[in-house]
């Protein structure tokens, strides 16, 4: 077997490990499979391309990696019961906190319009966008700021996914979605059980909030 066999063969174990773990956690989240257009995004998307090089052999394994400066690539679960919470349509705009290698970003792209998404460390930055750009990626857009303030020069936006997790829901965050607009993000301190959280903003401005499953993240930080 070829290496580009074996890693469409690890992909595709992938997607049935995620197809499991969305079963086993229905209880928590009320969904026994994440659409069609989820799944297929896990599919396109070449994970071993957002790991260091030394980490490629594991892109496939359904596990966070780190990927420097204290951060991690999601586990592929997480990515994909993350996205699939926030229902997107091909016509959104989606904010993203936390950029990190881009992996999460390009999973949104391949769903929504376009995907505004927000770093605080300069050389995650730097690297997603060589690498989402040297991979066709052309409409997401990468800045380099404190997420804890959004992205206001996009809002409002129809969707907003948090991949570190704060203590309470970010205030501003809530702000810059827009009316129907769906926001999950991870709450709760490091050294405590965090809570996967969906908010739901409907006509009038009024925000739903529904805690989904029990998560780990690493912490959302300020820009110093």
């Amino acid at each position: 077997m070829s290496n580009d066999e074996a890693l469409v063969e690890a992909r595709r174990r992938l997607i049935e490990e995620i197809a499991v773990d969305a079963r086993n956690t229905s209880r928590w989240t009320g969904r026994t499979a994440f659409s069609p257009a989820v799944m297929e995004a896990i599919g396109r998307v070449p994970r071993h391309d957002f790991v260091p090089a030394h980490e490629r052999a594991l892109a496939y394994i359904n596990r966070p990696l780190a990927i420097g400066h204290g951060q991690t690539i999601s586990q592929p679960y997480i990515v994909a019961v993350m996205t699939d919470l926030l229902d997107l349509r091909p016509t959104d705009r989606v904010l993203e906190i936390g950029t990190g290698c881009g992996y999460q970003a390009a999973i949104l792209a391949e769903l929504a319009a376009h995907v505004d998404t927000v770093e605080v460390v300069p050389a995650l930055a730097a690297e997603a966008t060589d690498r989402l750009a040297a991979l066709g990626y052309t409409t997401i857009s990468i800045h380099l700021g404190d997420g804890w303030k959004g992205w206001p020069d996009g809002a409002p936006y129809d969707a907003i996914i948090v991949t570190a997790a704060p203590p309470e829901v970010p205030a501003t965050l809530v702000d810059q979605l827009g009316a129907g607009g769906r926001m999950v993000v991870p709450v709760g301190h490091v050294d405590a059980t965090q809570t996967l959280v969906r908010c739901v903003k409907d006509a009038r401005g009024a925000v739903t909030t529904t805690d989904m499953l029990p998560v780990a993240f690493v912490p959302m930080v300020h820009r110093h």
